[in-house]
């Protein structure tokens, strides 16, 4: 049972929600609680189409999102069904919960539960504003609102007719703010974020440190010291008097003290922290004043706060960094006009990376977004092209000052050449791009790394966009299951390994909670790849699964693991054994294909000998209680009703027809 699945993996997805909705369901019908398949349905593709596209991930935003966005926008139901919604996802968060497959890196049920009743307050307002509205939605709603069934094509279709004719009635101005805000694509749809590698950061006191030594935290420190309570004058143009600038750059050791200038803001390093020191709202601005905030004051005389301020407001500054006019509209400088997307894009690039990017490949980018954003010439010529090659080097010296980034001169790694063959399909750079990457990635060149400090900076962007950035040891507190499912799929091998010993250290070595997790794991798929991923970073992962292998709960799964390594053979298997292999693949076929395709296959297969083999199997003794129950209710029950009436053969034969057998229905309480 996986809870992460790439954009373009739709079968395997629509599998998994099946999976997983069908047993919800189930959980809430045994206890009582309200549980809507439509908004069981709705949450989890909430969650696929989102900015990470993990199922078992909620936080409060993600609550509000779904109920206060997507909901609206989406979908068409009955108005006592879409009222009773917020029940439903309550149910879904408790089912994540009970059954170990929920993110611990989101919030807890119990912070879920209060997101959701605080959410509730405003989901009336939501539904009913038609602004939240898709075109779709609102004509279903129509629709059912109408007594019209939207899966009833023949229904709808007379529907329509109706509504061409005149003969519905609905609300006109609602239509057209909807059409609007169709227009302005507002929505809650996010593009997927490609998945980041896990980082290691060094402990806490190393990062304080690091930014105490930052020359720009110390820098805009001592301007905002300088500017004191009584503030400084500032000209009509809003800048520093030359003459202040020029005492403030001695003061702040930017060398510009003995500029010929006629403005301050032709002194390049002064002006940046002048914009820098406002923008962190380190200072203000008022009547032609500079006047230091105080409120900021405890800020101040916190290096690793001020770092974490000045590095967030960083990707405001795109016009004293590259140079550009105030208005950021300066022609010679394009990658103004796109600078915080961009930049953000190019420490995206280098994050996770552990050798120098070299900056040359980084400026072919750079300049493919300007060109594609701005509609610019191409041409290594162009003026335009060698001012944002010149800019991107200025941006990220700045960063260098800051402590995020590490400039290096040297070789870049073979890896970066690797890809640039005038053969590679997938490459996204153009042809003329490569050819000059592969001449210039030859020759020693400039190199760019993140610090600690920048992969923590990042980070911290990236947890705010609702990316999936993994640190190494933030598992140490998780649940058992909770760390080896997301171990299993969200960690290479290097790195679960790492977050598993820490977890280990922090839990007194014992590895039998984390057997005791996989043995409580309602799902055989997911309960696989959790023994593999205990057993792979184990250094004694073959001794355990062959003592597993007699386990009462995880032999089938010992013995399939250790069969498909080829560990084993089966002459190396009893008679019991072969049956519970077969049986657990049968209970991983029902949760990857559904019970449809275990019928079709078994059929497929077995033939006429399908029904006894499945008999067979129910009675194999295996230990996966949820899974055999649906073994019996929806592969073998069906199995038996077909055998009575159609007689098997090898293979499908002519004018043969049956019945897909249904799950998932609707069920609420």
């Amino acid at each position: 049972m996986r809870t992460f699945f790439e954009p373009d993996r739709e079968e395997e997805f629509e599998a998994a929600k099946d999976l997983l909705i069908r047993r919800c369901l189930d959980w809430a019908d045994d206890r009582g609680l309200a549980a809507d398949d439509l908004v069981l349905t709705a949450a989890l593709d909430s969650r696929h189409r989102s900015r990470d596209g993990r199922l078992a991930f909620w936080d409060a935003a993600q609550v509000r999102r779904f109920l206060l966005e997507w909901i609206p926008r989406y979908v068409a139901a009955p108005r006592e069904d879409l009222d009773a919604a917020p029940e439903t996802l309550i149910t879904l968060l408790r089912y994540l919960d009970a059954t170990g497959i929920r993110d611990p890196r989101g919030a807890t049920t119990a912070e879920l539960e209060k997101a959701v009743a605080e959410a509730v307050k405003e989901y009336p307002a939501a539904l009913a504003d038609p602004y939240r509205q898709g075109l779709a939605r609102f004509w279903a709603q129509v629709a059912i609102d109408n007594g019209v069934d939207p899966s009833d094509h023949k229904a709808l279709t007379k529907f329509q007719r109706d509504v061409d004719a005149g003969r519905v009635a609905y609300d006109a101005d609602a239509l057209g703010k909807v059409a609007e805000a169709r227009f302005f694509g507002r929505g809650p749809d996010e593009e997927r974020a490609f998945p980041q590698p896990p980082i290691v950061l060094p402990p806490a006191p190393e990062i304080a440190a690091a930014a105490a030594r930052s020359e720009t935290v110390r820098r805009l420190a001592a301007l905002a010291d300088w500017v004191g309570t009584e503030g400084r004058p500032l000209t009509s143009a809003g800048n520093l008097r030359v003459a202040d600038a020029r005492e403030l750059a001695e003061l702040l050791g930017t060398g510009e003290q003995d500029l010929k200038v006629r403005s301050a803001a032709h002194m390049p390093k002064v002006h940046l922290l002048f914009e820098w020191a406002k923008a962190a709202r380190l200072v203000r601005v008022s009547k032609g004043r500079l006047l230091r905030v105080a409120k900021a004051a405890p800020l101040l005389r916190d290096p690793e706060r001020l770092w974490s301020r000045a590095f967030e407001v960083f990707f405001d500054l795109e016009g004293p960094v590259t140079g550009a006019s105030a208005s950021g509209w300066d022609v010679r400088s394009p990658l103004a006009r796109v600078f915080d997307e961009v930049m953000a894009d190019v420490l995206n690039s280098v994050y996770g990376l552990s050798d120098g990017v070299p900056v040359a490949r980084l400026q072919e980018t750079v300049w493919l977004a300007c060109r594609e954003y701005l509609m610019l010439d191409d041409g290594p010529q162009n003026p335009q092209r060698r001012k944002v090659d010149d800019d991107l080097v200025a941006a990220l010296e700045t960063l260098a000052e800051l402590g995020a980034v590490e400039l290096s001169h040297g070789l870049a790694d073979a890896l970066y050449l690797s890809d640039l063959g005038d053969d590679d399909e997938e490459q996204p750079l153009p042809p003329d791009a490569r050819a000059r990457l592969r001449a210039v990635l030859t020759e020693p060149g400039l190199l760019v790394s993140l610090t600690p400090l920048g992969l923590r900076g990042v980070r911290e962007r990236m947890l705010a966009e609702g990316r999936d950035a993994p640190l190494v040891g933030e598992l140490a507190e998780a649940a058992p299951g909770e760390l080896l499912g997301v171990l299993a799929e969200h960690y290479p091998p290097e790195e679960a390994a790492t977050e598993l010993e820490s977890w280990l250290a922090a839990h007194g070595g014992d590895v039998e909670p984390l057997l005791d997790a996989i043995r409580a794991c309602p799902f055989r798929t997911r309960a696989s790849v959790m023994l593999s991923t205990l057993v792979e970073a184990r250094p004694d992962g073959r001794s355990l699964l062959t003592r597993l292998r007699g386990d009462s709960v995880l032999g089938p799964i010992a013995i399939t693991l250790l069969h498909d390594t080829r560990a084993v053979g089966p002459d190396d298997l009893s008679s019991s054994e072969q049956l519970l292999l077969m049986t657990e693949g049968l209970l991983n076929l029902l949760e990857l294909a559904g019970p449809e395709e275990v019928v079709t296959q078994l059929g497929q297969m077995a033939g006429r000998e399908a029904p006894q083999i499945i008999e067979a199997v129910t009675q194999s003794g295996h230990p996966a209680t949820i899974g055999m129950d649906e073994l019996r209710r929806l592969v073998a029950e069906p199995l038996r009703a077909r055998s009575r009436t159609l007689r098997f053969v090898e293979g499908p034969r002519p004018g043969a027809r049956g019945r897909r057998s249904g799950h998932g229905k609707k069920r609420r309480r």
